[in-house]
């Protein structure tokens, strides 16, 4: 690992290295930072992924290290726990300072912030225990292989009654835990009856499993149903705590008047509102899914060496200026 980079990466999944390819293959020199720490680390596979379909997080990521690496990206493993902007190396005057937890300090000439984010899940016992295996929260992702078997929505917020219905569509055997009678009007309770949900209404008290196998929920005391998967939406939160150096935090995302997470505020190219800071993934994107992740990466890959191309022009015209 060298002092200083055209570019630093933060985060190795999808986004970060779909971006390092970008970059490398346009000859930046390039430090992916990663704490390999995904957030579909659960997940037994990638699913919509065109081409790499089914393959799991840990072989997607590990082909993705070997096709940067023939660029000459590195990679090394760690965490970042601070970034600050610095005056620039001599002759681009944008730059920036990350620190790792390893007590290394590396600089660069520009950040792709690809940290990802983790899911706050609801607060009831044995449910993060089966997260990402009988516990799913996205009927994309997960929904092929839980079909027609018996299917329980933990709904917890008022976008919950989308999701029962979006499950339906793969079984004909669910049922919508309904946490608050509040979360529900008469008009979703009869499009659930409709498309013949059943309803329970009241707290959930535990997820239950048999070894690694969800088998269901308990209720009030002796009362369970049996299922095969339940459903339940998290809370995703963008992993930004070190920018707070760069004056960078997450912003509040919201459907409707309801709060589902936190995530930076990018634009189009993902660009920050930091003036050589972009981000892609999750970190920006609460709902991209992998594939999503890695296109975000590149376009920001590919803003970045754009960027970067204007500045050495701008350093060039100006020593030709001076001569």
């Amino acid at each position: 690992m060298r002092d200083h980079y055209d570019v630093i990466v933060i985060g190795g999944a999808a986004a970060g290295l779909s971006a390092a390819l970008v970059l490398g293959r346009s000859r930046r020199s390039v430090l992916v930072v990663d704490s390999g720490e995904p957030r579909n680390a659960r997940a037994a596979g990638v699913h919509n992924y065109l081409g790499r379909e089914g393959a799991s997080p840990a072989a997607l990521g590990a082909v993705g290290r070997d096709e940067v690496a023939a660029y000459g990206v590195e990679v090394t493993t760690g965490r970042i726990v601070a970034a600050s902007a610095t005056d620039g190396d001599g002759v681009d005057p944008v730059g920036f300072s990350v620190s790792l937890e390893s007590g290394a300090v590396v600089t660069a000439r520009r950040l792709v912030v690809a940290s990802g984010a983790r899911d706050v899940l609801p607060e009831v016992p044995g449910l993060s225990e089966q997260w990402g295996r009988g516990v799913v929260h996205c009927p994309f992702c997960h929904g092929w292989e839980i079909r027609d078997q018996r299917i329980g929505v933990l709904v917890t917020s008022p976008i919950g009654a989308h999701q029962v219905l979006m499950f339906r569509a793969l079984s004909e055997d669910v049922t919508a835990f309904v946490t608050d009678p509040a979360l529900v009007d008469d008009t979703t309770l009869d499009g659930f009856a409709a498309r013949g949900v059943a309803v329970v209404t009241g707290p959930v008290t535990s997820v239950v499993s048999d070894g690694e196998r969800l088998t269901g929920v308990s209720l009030a005391p002796g009362e369970f149903v049996a299922l095969d998967a339940l459903a339940a939406a998290s809370t995703v939160e963008a992993q930004v705590g070190f920018l707070a150096g760069l004056g960078l935090e997450a912003t509040d995302q919201f459907m409707g008047d309801h709060r589902f997470a936190g995530a930076l505020t990018v634009d189009g190219v993902g660009q920050t509102s930091v003036r050589g800071v972009y981000a892609a993934g999750n970190v920006a994107a609460a709902m991209a899914t992998v594939i999503a992740s890695a296109a975000a990466g590149t376009q920001a890959g590919a803003a970045v060496h754009g960027d970067l191309v204007q500045a050495d022009l701008a350093v060039a015209l100006a020593a030709r200026a001076a001569a």
